[in-house]
């Protein structure tokens, strides 16, 4: 008997993959990090690429060595990457990695002789993000300094990236300002002879609703794990994850009951409490007090009181309810339930960050259907 689960559905993952593919003639990147937003790094990797993603996309140089330790062979980014890292590590792996200053290229150049063999690099620049990226002042030096490199044989230009601010608000003055910046930095980069057979710029937003942005390869993430990353469109995905418990205790208490840390609930009738056995360890966040949704039974509750490290309450008022009922907190919303969506929209945040809680917490992740290669 299990008390708490997050359940993944694999074969969601691969028919979101499927989907987003058929929008488009550029080949898929499927962004696994962050353990797969939650979901399972390898299990979600390989059933991406069983839905025809071609590349995975990761941040850290230990996610991408953790896909080649899985046996995937897939070619692989990875593109945060702070100094001093066995560089050299990534390269001898095949694995491609993210240059936006001098200093890091200089750092790939070095991996690449240590490796023996040329670093597969792909040149970031800034579009507006003001986060990873060369500034358009820096770029023609970095540009410059690549082109030298790869005619020495130290490394192989694979792609010129960027990423976009606000393309999940379609329409947005910020999304063509940023491709024309783009385009700018493909044309300086020509003039100086790079031609990349890699341009990509769109993340699961603009992969789903600006075509123009496709250019060589897509890079969805949020997409890949059924979740819109535009509020109140879906896009024909299907939510992968599901978190749900099973009630631990109910019991009757009268109004006037205070429920939980400080007492921020107190009931105002007699009614029915029950458990739950999970808390922000679990992933349940703290601010969802009073507020977060659970339903019971086909029935929507509020959490009563304040999130507990390893548990929390509910008012279920007199819906006959048992230890061992099944309380769930969010999945793809079929038999009512909530959804991620609607967890964000209660606490205000986003999806990513209601699934990537629940994934990596000692709460035992379950998988169903297949994964593939």
């Amino acid at each position: 008997m299990w008390q708490a689960e997050v359940r993944v559905d694999l074969d969601a993952i691969r028919a979101n993959v499927a989907r987003l593919k058929a929008g488009t003639t550029a080949a898929v990147m499927a962004v696994v990090k962050g353990d797969g937003y939650g979901h399972g790094m390898v299990p979600a990797a390989r059933a991406a690429l069983a839905g025809g993603a071609t590349w995975l996309g990761v941040c850290t140089l230990d996610e991408a060595l953790g896909l080649r330790r899985a046996g995937i062979t897939a070619p692989v980014l990875a593109w945060l990457l702070t100094p001093g890292l066995p560089l050299h590590e990534g390269v001898a792996n095949d694995i491609d990695l993210s240059a936006a200053s001098l200093g890091q290229l200089d750092e790939m150049i070095k991996a690449g002789q240590e490796a023996r063999k040329p670093t597969r690099v792909h040149l970031k620049i800034d579009t507006g993000l003001s986060r990873g990226g060369a500034t358009a002042d820096d770029w023609p030096a970095l540009v410059e300094a690549a082109a030298k490199a790869q005619a020495d044989g130290a490394i192989e230009i694979v792609g010129i990236w960027s990423h976009f601010v606000y393309a999940d608000a379609p329409g947005h003055e910020t999304i063509d300002r940023q491709l024309d910046a783009y385009r700018d930095a493909l044309a300086v980069a020509e003039r100086l002879g790079v031609r990349p057979p890699l341009r990509h710029i769109a993340n699961s937003a603009a992969t789903l609703t600006r075509p123009d942005a496709h250019f060589d390869l897509v890079r969805p993430g949020i997409a890949v794990y059924g979740l819109s990353p535009i509020p109140g469109e879906q896009f024909g995905l299907r939510p992968a994850m599901t978190a749900r418990a099973r009630l631990m205790l109910t019991k009757r208490v009268p109004a006037g009951t205070g429920v939980s840390y400080g007492h921020t609930y107190t009931t105002t009738r007699e009614t029915t409490l029950a458990v739950v056995p999970l808390g922000y360890a679990d992933g349940v966040p703290r601010h969802a007090s009073n507020v977060g949704p659970v339903s019971v039974d086909g029935v929507r509750h509020t959490i009563a009181g304040r999130v507990c490290m390893d548990q929390i309450v509910l008012d279920v008022g007199d819906q006959p309810v048992a230890p061992g009922d099944v309380a769930t907190l969010f999945g793809p919303g079929d038999d009512g339930a909530p959804t991620a969506d609607d967890w964000a929209a209660a606490i205000d945040t986003i999806n990513y960050e209601i699934v990537t809680r629940f994934g990596s917490t000692r709460v035992p992740r379950v998988y169903d259907g297949e994964e593939g290669e």
